[in-house]
């Protein structure tokens, strides 16, 4: 399939661009756009797809705190706020609303929303991150309801850790999976499943904290595990 790849850095965009160019030898097209900045890009983008036939939308652009916090001490609240709702919710909906019409004309389409196994219960010190994430899954899971029977596909993802720049981790362990392994599992469920895990380990882990766990013990674990990691962000700070 030709690709077309929207971020904010067009030299980073250019590089992965020219990786999947060689190593696939498909079409690669490259929108540099900052979804920090919603007033300034939709337009743009649209512009950009225009003519292009958009069989599948991954939205996977997000971002999260730099560590754990509560919410009032959360370091340049307001525009953190700002950020992490139009990077993490209204990307997903504009974006939903630019490629729709088009698969709806041709009664065919997939939509794989990048939610968080943070979004299946409320993470404290993580708490608005959390909440945009919840709004991922509800957001796929409604849009699904409204349009499966027209031919669409809207999956909710939510993934646990995964070895990423996002994550801070840099080594995949048996349940923190590399970006490969974890895309090759999930990409498996895609039409089986509306909402997924995407990882077998992530699913065993799913299943523990919202099912074998009252709610209330996994929000006291998370808030005790980022309590944690808060505290050893800050004093590691401090050293520095």
């Amino acid at each position: 399939m030709s690709i077309v790849l929207i971020s904010r850095s067009p030299e980073k965009l250019e590089d992965v661009a020219k990786q999947i160019r060689e190593k696939f030898n498909v079409e690669t097209k490259i929108i540099a756009a900052d979804f920090g900045k919603p007033d300034l890009i939709y337009d743009k983008i649209q512009s950009g797809l225009t003519g292009l036939e958009i069989g599948v939308l991954v939205n996977n652009v997000g971002i999260a705190y730099e560590f754990p916090e509560y919410f009032l001490d959360i370091p340049d609240l307001d525009n953190t706020i700002n950020k992490l709702i139009d990077i993490n919710i209204v990307s997903v909906c504009k974006m939903t609303r630019l490629v729709l019409p088009g698969m709806l004309e041709r009664s065919k389409g997939i939509i794989l929303n990048i939610s968080s196994a943070s979004g299946m219960y409320p993470v404290p010190l993580l708490t608005v991150y959390s909440a945009t994430k919840a709004f991922v899954d509800f957001f796929s899971r409604g849009l699904y309801a409204e349009y499966k029977n027209k031919g669409i596909i809207v999956q909710s993802v939510l993934p646990f850790y995964v070895a990423t720049k996002l994550s801070k981790i840099r080594k995949p362990t048996w349940d923190k999976p590399s970006p490969e392994a974890y895309v090759k599992s999930a990409i498996n469920t895609v039409g089986l499943q509306t909402q997924t895990n995407g990882y077998m380990a992530h699913a065993l882990l799913g299943w523990v904290t919202t099912s074998l766990f009252p709610i209330s013990t996994s929000i006291n674990l998370a808030l005790k595990m980022n309590k944690g990691v808060r505290a050893r962000f800050l004093k590691k700070s401090k050293k520095n």
